[in-house]
């Protein structure tokens, strides 16, 4: 996610992060914006930059912390004893001056992708699915017998959602909220979503609970 309150910056920064191979999952220009965003998506490193239009970057990595843990790099010019003393303060995963060079930011996030799944007891940074699937969190990449399969947003977010509740029934309310929280949803819509993933991983570990909603199984599971 990115947080920077100049568009073309933000635009340079998407482009620097596609060419790294990472997904941006939006921009915001204001510390409020990325808070919200924060707790909706589904985000595994922040980009922040510390001066922003409305709110303090500082400020809004404090209240994300608070609510999700969320490694931020932050982009800046600033320098001052005091305003790295309060970055500090909220544990960012990096502290990159502008202008930074790209493999200084490819290294940070690196190190943020990793430190954040060897701290997270819950999952492991690759699961095996089967004998044919396994899903890379870290690089939030399905594989199938070695080959990445191209995955949309959506279909990551909901693959991550199952994930991150194996055997389990996940309503279709807990998806329709998670996938599309500020929109109305059809029950065509979920389907569509559901029958492509389905199809991507060639019909396995889905199953379907009538009128109630999901549950992923794995293989010995």
């Amino acid at each position: 996610m990115i947080v920077e309150d100049e568009s073309i910056v933000a635009m340079e920064i998407e482009e620097q992060l596609l060419q790294m191979g990472h997904e941006p999952v939006g921009v915001c220009a204001t510390a409020d914006e990325a808070v919200a965003m924060a707790i909706r998506e589904t985000v595994d490193v922040i980009l922040m930059d510390i001066e922003l239009l409305e709110g303090s970057g500082i400020d809004a990595a404090r209240r994300i912390r608070e609510q999700r843990e969320i490694p931020v790099i932050y982009l800046t010019a600033y320098m001052d004893e005091s305003t790295i003393e309060k970055a500090v303060a909220t544990d960012p995963a990096a502290y990159l001056t502008k202008p930074y060079n790209i493999p200084e930011l490819k290294a940070a996030i690196r190190i943020a992708l990793k430190n954040s799944f060897v701290s997270d007891d819950t999952s492991e940074a690759v699961i095996h699915l089967d004998d044919e699937f396994s899903f890379d969190h870290e690089r939030m990449e399905l594989t199938l017998r070695g080959e990445s399969l191209h995955l949309t947003r959506k279909e990551k977010k909901l693959l991550k959602l199952f994930l991150d509740h194996p055997n389990t029934l996940v309503s279709n309310s807990t998806i329709e909220h998670t996938i599309w929280p500020d929109e109305p949803v059809s029950d065509n819509t979920r389907r569509v979503l559901m029958s492509r993933l389905r199809n991507k991983l060639k019909h396995k570990f889905i199953e379907t609970s009538v009128m109630e909603g999901y549950v992923f199984h794995k293989e010995g599971e």
